[in-house]
């Protein structure tokens, strides 16, 4: 949930339209979205809709549509609230097996959020279901959330095929939202996995959707705020509440990715790519090697083997010039480039991360984040999170 004013400043100042507000079954939650909403009025130009968290909210009998009815009616008419072609739009997080008492998940879905003709309700959630059965939702759903396309399909490149297939299977009319995502590893007893995220994978996929964005209706972030699963881009502050993320999430900010992400949001809004007018920089890397064993009894995340010991590197560069990429002794340089430019290093001993832009006129710029160490001794937990800078 939002703590801060200021992330919805900062998120606007990104380029980001509105936050998806994930809710679930604890009872606080509600009036955290009030104040989000109250928030909201503040920022004319930015929205907020409801997710329904079925991994977390009951879904079984009737009285289990109470609450997400207590949502839709609450906020739906708020000035602040996401409406597209005058229905407020809606989505959920799985809940494909939900009845809410009725005979089917189809009957449930609409006696949950569809009955009401007063509240004509665009629902387009993340069900996980094969795109080939989007018919027998007729009636229910408005459209696809294609929340697992924000990464890679196992330890494989980036790539458009899962998208497709799902735009393949809609109905005329209905709409097509899709992840982009920056990160994912998570470290707890039940959940202790990464996905696929070498290779600039990010920045990849927003290129796919910049080049397939006559598909594509709606582009979700995922997330600015999920630390447990270390996909956030939002700001981590002292006070921040965490999901008992902190061994992974503490020291790792992700902010730096902000002005990058703001470059592709543009090109996704316009089809056009920005020019770039100003140098930046901008490094992220693992800290530690995938390979090296700690003490750690829950041992190494599942699918640890997909990711490699590189640091990963975008420059903008807006004359030509030298980039540099560096870790102690080693280097990748690269030669009188221009525009967007990307550099990786592989990283083989301990060593201080750092990047440059150079020209003969002087007029470069240096990054040496503070803290991003790649360190070869043991650790006491496994951390596959990204250590992110930016100049």
């Amino acid at each position: 949930m939002l703590k801060k004013t200021l992330d919805i400043q900062l998120a606007s100042d990104t380029g980001i339209d509105g936050f998806v507000l994930n809710v679930g079954n604890d009872p606080w939650e509600f009036d955290r979205v009030t104040t989000a909403f109250n928030i909201a009025l503040d920022y004319p130009g930015f929205s907020l809709c409801i997710s329904f968290d079925m991994s977390s909210l009951p879904c079984s009998s009737l009285d289990d549509a109470r609450l997400l009815q207590a949502y839709i009616s609450q906020f739906q008419s708020h000035s602040s609230y996401i409406n597209i072609g005058d229905r407020p739009f809606l989505t959920a997080f799985s809940g494909q097996d939900c009845t809410f008492g009725q005979q089917s998940p189809q009957d449930g879905w609409v006696d949950a959020i569809k009955s009401d003709p007063n509240q004509p309700i665009l629902f387009v959630p993340s069900f996980f279901i094969e795109p080939s059965t989007f018919s027998q939702w007729e009636g229910v759903i408005d459209g696809i959330s294609n929340w697992n396309a924000a990464w890679p399909n196992g330890d494989n490149p980036s790539d458009f095929d899962r998208d497709n297939d799902c735009i393949a299977n809609l109905a005329p009319g209905d709409l097509y939202m899709t992840g982009v995502s920056p990160w994912f590893f998570t470290h707890y007893p039940s959940k202790n996995f990464i996905y696929q995220f070498d290779d600039w994978m990010f920045a990849r996929r927003w290129e796919l959707l910049i080049g397939n964005r006559q598909k594509v209706d709606i582009a979700q972030l995922v997330t600015w705020n999920d630390f447990g699963e270390s996909h956030y881009i939002g700001q981590v502050l002292p006070d921040t509440d965490q999901p008992n993320s902190q061994a992974w999430v503490n020291g790792f900010d992700h902010t730096g990715w902000l002005r990058l992400w703001a470059y592709y949001i543009q090109a996704f809004k316009t089809g056009s790519y920005p020019k770039i007018e100003q140098d930046r920089i901008f490094l992220w890397s693992r800290l530690y090697p995938a390979a090296s064993s700690t003490p750690d009894s829950l041992g190494k995340p599942d699918n640890w083997q997909w990711t490699e010991d590189f640091a990963w590197a975008i420059f903008f560069l807006c004359a030509p010039a030298d980039v540099v990429l560096r870790c102690g002794s080693d280097e990748q340089r690269v030669s009188r480039v221009t525009g967007l430019v990307k550099v990786k290093l592989g990283l083989q001993s301990t060593c201080s991360i750092s990047a440059s832009i150079e020209r003969e006129d002087g007029s470069g710029q240096d990054l040496f984040p503070d803290g991003m160490k790649f360190m070869t001794e043991p650790q006491d937990t496994y951390n596959f999170n990204a250590f992110v800078a930016a100049s």
